[in-house]
């Protein structure tokens, strides 16, 4: 019996809630594909709401759900071949859209509407973060040949969930906001927890316990004694350094 690899098992998980009945044309299973990535504008509409109602770990809780449907949506599109199969809509495109309101959008704006970054600051990373995002966004350089991203990939709903969580000086998000925008246009690897197959047996767990730190963290209301914290901290250092240490290690040739 052959193993069932990450992304395969991702797959076997959504033909069980397709049903994965005969009626179930490979159009439809791409179709539903795109209605599912089509969700995360829902969550990120939810996000927004209770973000305007400065309830910040409701406001995270949706943008964890809508991390993990992010997560998944690709190698469903991939394994149904939704290019060939439901071309009439742009995966990519859908996706783009609504990882810019989940990644950036409604994170820049808690980051300023909590006053976690004050005065000129929270200004500096409101204009910073959604500025360099779009930018990075249409840049169709932002793939490397093994499918990682070259430059920070945007991914500020973790940067900013996590200065929830830790409350640092904003002096330290100042300086993280800082150099995590110019490193969105250098020569730097960051890996794509699915995609990137070297490390992934690593990685994608990694991604995934990122993922519950978050919501645990969130549904307590980022309380300071919270063990999820340093869970927070350890798995966001291992994803922002994992690519550029791929880049200093060369990888064994087989």
């Amino acid at each position: 019996m052959k193993p069932v690899s990450q992304t395969g098992g991702f797959c076997f998980a959504f033909r069980i809630a397709l049903g994965h009945v005969s009626i179930m044309t490979p159009k439809l299973r791409a179709l539903s594909v795109h209605l599912l990535t089509a969700t995360g504008a829902v969550f990120a509409m939810l996000a927004m709401l209770a973000a305007v109602e400065a309830k910040w770990d409701l406001m995270f809780l949706w943008l964890v759900v809508a991390f993990f449907v992010d997560g998944i949506d690709g190698p469903l599109a991939r394994h149904f071949n939704v290019k060939k199969n439901a071309p009439e809509f742009d995966g990519v495109l859908l996706d783009l859209i609504i990882d810019y309101l989940t990644y950036v959008f409604i994170p820049a704006f808690a980051l300023f509407q909590s006053g976690l970054m004050n005065g000129w600051t929270g200004w500096f990373a409101i204009i910073v973060i959604t500025f360099t995002s779009a930018m990075y966004f249409a840049d169709t350089r932002m793939k490397t040949k093994d499918n990682s991203f070259s430059g920070f990939p945007g991914c500020w709903n973790m940067l900013v969930l996590v200065i929830f969580a830790l409350e640092p000086n904003f002096w330290v998000s100042f300086g993280l906001v800082a150099t995590l925008a110019v490193a969105m246009f250098l020569p730097l690897k960051f890996v794509h927890p699915v995609r990137t197959e070297r490390w992934r047996p690593v990685t994608l767990p990694m991604a995934l316990a990122w993922t519950g730190f978050a919501g645990w963290a969130a549904w307590f209301d980022f309380h300071p004694e919270s063990w999820a914290h340093w869970g927070l901290v350890v798995t966001s250092v291992y994803l922002v350094s994992a690519g550029i240490a791929q880049q200093l290690i060369p990888q064994a040739k087989t």
